[in-house]
């Protein structure tokens, strides 16, 4: 496997096998090389590349690129990209799921040692975000009651974007996502509490004492859930934390739709969840069926699609470690 460089760390990673864990379009792979259509813009014409080997083996770049931001970069960057988390929950999970390479020591692989620390939530001002109805959510189905309640709206610092913020269990702004209105790039709040230690939407949920949830990968995607009249929360990403894992076990929540995306990081984080939440709330799969997710299935169906969806998953069996068809790993 190629050996790319994090935190001045040499880490021997399987750029390959983590790519292809996502539906890439219009993809040509090779020995060296993944060239596909941007994952940043629409792009009718492949013009990304990925080097999947050799001295510049991560480094990728998008020739049509809107933002200079988003022209060319390392792997970290394009893979915290890719799992909708932030550069930093990247790196560490490429050193758990990797370890460091000692070259001096015949390719013998330590992980990374840390230390458990109690969390700190840093507290975004409430000015940052001017509530507002988003007319690129509007476009992508997601109602004007559901977008107040979950206080999207936008900020003067960055024009174009759409400002989703983040909350703790008890309702405080802890983050901010700023998603593009025009193409597909994003970026969080800077100085702000870490995603991978909130979850999106269960301030809503604790507020309401919801007893039922279904839980997504994106903050669209719980928002699409909501729009059809189900509390939707998220993760930002296709992994759970144990600091989530804490915050849902501490929820009003007692029966849990498990929605991750349908596909391979969707699946794989659906299974995680069946783990380690057994036991502690009801459990049950959603099939998107032909769908990828959540608001997919609203764009296509409306709120009535996802309405039947959630009827479907109820009516059936708790699923404690059985096999669905949006659950498991490949």
């Amino acid at each position: 496997m190629p050996i790319i460089k994090i935190r001045n760390h040499e880490v021997d990673v399987d750029i390959t096998e983590e790519l292809s864990a996502y539906n890439w379009q219009r993809p040509r792979w090779s020995a060296d090389k993944l060239i596909a259509a941007s994952p940043f813009r629409p792009d009718d014409t492949p013009s990304f590349f990925v080097m999947l080997d050799g001295d510049y083996a991560g480094s990728w770049g998008d020739s049509g690129a809107f933002d200079d931001e988003y022209k060319s970069g390392s792997f970290t960057k394009l893979l915290a990209y890719l799992r909708e988390e932030s550069h930093e929950e990247t790196e560490r999970y490429l050193l758990d799921q990797y370890g460091i390479l000692y070259e001096d020591a015949e390719d013998i692989r330590l992980p990374e040692i840390r230390l458990a620390q109690r969390g700190t939530v840093v507290q975004v001002p409430s000015d940052t975000v001017t509530q507002a109805v988003s007319p690129y959510l509007t476009r992508r189905g997601i109602s004007a009651v559901v977008q107040r309640q979950y206080g999207v709206g936008y900020s003067e610092n960055y024009k174009g974007y759409t400002a989703m913020p983040w909350h703790t269990p008890d309702g405080r702004i802890a983050n901010v996502k700023y998603r593009s209105t025009k193409g597909k790039t994003f970026f969080y709040e800077k100085g702000a509490t870490p995603i991978n230690t909130l979850v999106y939407g269960l301030a809503n949920v604790n507020a309401d004492k919801a007893t039922t949830a279904v839980l997504c990968e994106g903050e669209i995607d719980a928002l699409s859930w909501a729009t059809a009249g189900i509390h939707g929360i998220a993760l930002g990403g296709s992994s759970l934390s144990g600091a989530q894992l804490d915050a849902i076990k501490r929820s009003s929540i007692r029966r849990l739709l498990v929605g991750g995306d349908n596909d391979g990081p969707g699946r794989r984080l659906n299974a995680q969840i069946i783990r380690e939440l057994s036991g502690y709330v009801e459990l049950y799969g959603v099939d998107y069926k032909a769908h990828n997710d959540a608001n997919t299935v609203l764009v296509a169906e409306g709120s009535e699609g996802l309405r039947k969806m959630s009827n479907d998953s109820l009516s059936k069996p708790s699923v404690i470690c059985i096999q669905i068809p949006n659950i498991g790993v490949k």
